[in-house]
């Protein structure tokens, strides 16, 4: 159990069972002000009418009775909150606890005996990657990496968008202005097709007819056209190798990669499941899902023509997920905020048919890419290539080390998304991006590797690490490493990697200043070893960390 939970259940018992409102056993923000701090006495001020103050008192009383060995003092501070401080032992356990466990320090077990499919990237066929996918993509995949620290036994999937009326406008544009086997030779195949959609687009401006054409070469994909099946398959085969490409280079995994295309033959279920219900009927030739009260506006499932769409595909998609993993699978979409609303109208639809229970279904969105003029658009053509930042990233990263810009590279563009809280949009800024200093990537890796540069020299003059400190003062860097495990279950339970990056930079920052206040291997210093310990435990947490974030640590920089 961790300490936080300790001291929570120490209140629960001062109170000698009594039922309690919800309080807070939080950090305060300045570590000189104690390790933990509860709101309890303000938050029953008004409950037991006595002031927070008077309250505060008589549980520090009850407090001091049964606090065990890890608490060294608690005191009253401000208008009523009380702060606890730990002690040294508590702190040396902890880095002896550290040591002991290594890479496995900071797992939990919120998800025990759960499992998880974690959706995210999922880029569409015939559409290079743009930055616009780096979010859903690195996010999710920390998100997909946490909850399997936390316990969860995770599939990651990458559901493909390579299903709809876009493919309907890609054979018309194919079949108009080029040829398939043109594209198929090109050095540039999937930039050249999404040339033809914007072409597709702009011509459709003055030709309100393409649309019709688009729509109706779609329709008799799903039926199973030959010649537009065949199109859409050399399309897909081409995407994928350009997929595959770019994952290699992010260092990103899926366990599954089932497209939309893989359940094009499980919809007919999810209609008769619909038709069991009250919950639908046609309007104007289309098949929607009408909601009690007007709570969402309706789901379009079938088109009037009686081709699919999405919501379609993802129902029939989920149906299947449950039947393939297990009824009480939660299945967790990374995506952008923008469809906030269809994943509203996604998950009501989901609980109506009885596919899923309340808390099964999770869409984690994040915000977009913006210019200053306004969002990203691949349909107008105004978008940033994922290939450009890239590339652009590690030539920036080639002025610190030509041998490691790669890592460092990645490094800065993973930390630079994961360190903001995902919601928010993000204004398209080259320097911001691929910031190499301050509060990012590169500044960690490079901590790390300034601190097993130490660990190294500890060896060659044989100052042995110890658990054991001589003395009682606890620096700031050890107020700090033991919380990791904390962070990481608050970033699952959130699903919110930015809580632990951060932690992380706070965490380094203890560390730089930790190193720069002396020597740390110094035979002469009776604390060494124990310095050496704490560098040795930093060492492992931050690589822990980066490692949920697919961020390595180059040997040197």
């Amino acid at each position: 159990m961790m300490i936080q939970d300790q001291i929570r259940n120490l209140i629960k018992q001062a109170f000698y069972g009594q039922q309690l409102p919800n309080f807070t056993v939080e950090h305060p923000d300045e570590l000189s002000h104690g390790d933990y701090a509860t709101n309890i006495a303000l938050i029953l001020s008004k409950q037991l009418k006595k002031s927070p103050i008077e309250i505060a008192q008589n549980l520090v009383e009850n407090l001091n009775k049964i606090k065990g060995k890890e608490i060294t003092k608690i005191e009253i501070a401000g208008p009523g909150f009380i702060n606890f401080y730990l002690s040294p032992e508590f702190f040396e356990n902890q880095t002896k606890e550290i040591l002991k466990q290594g890479k496995n320090f900071g797992r939990n077990i919120l998800g025990k005996k759960k499992k998880v499919v974690v959706e995210y990237s999922s880029p569409n066929i015939a559409k290079p990657f743009t930055v616009g996918h780096l979010r859903s993509t690195i996010i999710g995949d920390a998100v997909a990496n946490i909850l399997d620290f936390s316990g969860f036994k995770v599939i990651r999937d990458n559901h493909l968008g390579d299903w709809g009326t876009q493919f309907g406008k890609l054979i018309v544009a194919l079949k108009k202005w080029s040829d398939i086997k043109i594209i198929q030779k090109s050095q540039t195949p999937i930039k050249d097709l999404v040339d033809l959609y914007v072409k597709f687009h702009d011509e459709a401006e003055k030709d309100k007819g393409l649309e019709d054409e688009g729509r109706a070469w779609f329709a008799k994909l799903e039926k199973g056209d030959p010649e537009a099946r065949k199109i859409w398959q050399k399309c897909v085969k081409l995407s994928l190798a350009e997929f595959k490409r770019i994952y290699k280079v992010l260092d990103v995994k899926f366990d599954t990669a089932f497209s939309e295309s893989f359940f094009e033959n499980k919809m007919s279920e999810v209609i008769s499941d619909v038709k069991k219900t009250t919950i639908a009927r046609e309007s104007e030739g289309a098949y929607l899902v009408f909601f009690a009260n007007e709570k969402y506006p309706p789901l379009m499932l079938l088109k009037s023509d009686g081709s699919s769409l999405y919501a379609l595909r993802d129902l029939a998609a989920d149906k299947w997920r449950k039947k393939k993993y297990g009824q009480e699978t939660i299945i967790v979409n990374e995506v952008g905020g923008e469809q906030t609303l269809y994943f509203q109208q996604l998950f009501e639809t989901e609980k109506l048919l009885g596919y899923v229970k309340e808390g099964e279904r999770k869409h984690v969105a994040h915000g977009l890419y913006r210019f200053a003029e306004g969002k990203m658009s691949t349909r107008k053509g105004n978008v940033i290539w994922l290939d450009e930042v890239i590339n652009e990233a590690i030539d920036r990263a080639k002025t610190i080390n030509q041998d490691t810009a790669e890592v460092v590279a990645i490094g800065a563009l993973k930390f630079n998304d994961l360190k903001r809280e995902a919601k928010g949009d993000i204004n398209f800024d080259w320097d911001e991006i691929l910031n190499l200093k301050g509060d990012s990537g590169p500044y960690l890796q490079y901590s790390c590797v300034r601190a097993k540069a130490i660990l190294e020299k500890a060896r060659k003059e044989r100052v042995k690490l110890n658990w054991k400190k001589a003395g009682t003062e606890i620096t700031n860097l050890e107020k700090m490493i033991y919380r990791f495990p904390e962070v990481v279950a608050r970033a699952g339970k959130e699903y919110a990697p930015h809580y632990l990056a951060l932690y992380l930079i706070e965490l380094a920052g203890e560390f730089n200043t930790f190193y720069a206040q002396g020597k740390i291997v110094d035979k002469t210093d009776a604390n060494s070893p124990y310095k050496v310990a704490l560098t040795s435990a930093f060492v492992t947490i931050i690589q822990n960390g980066l490692k949920l974030f697919g961020i390595k640590v180059p040997d040197r920089m």
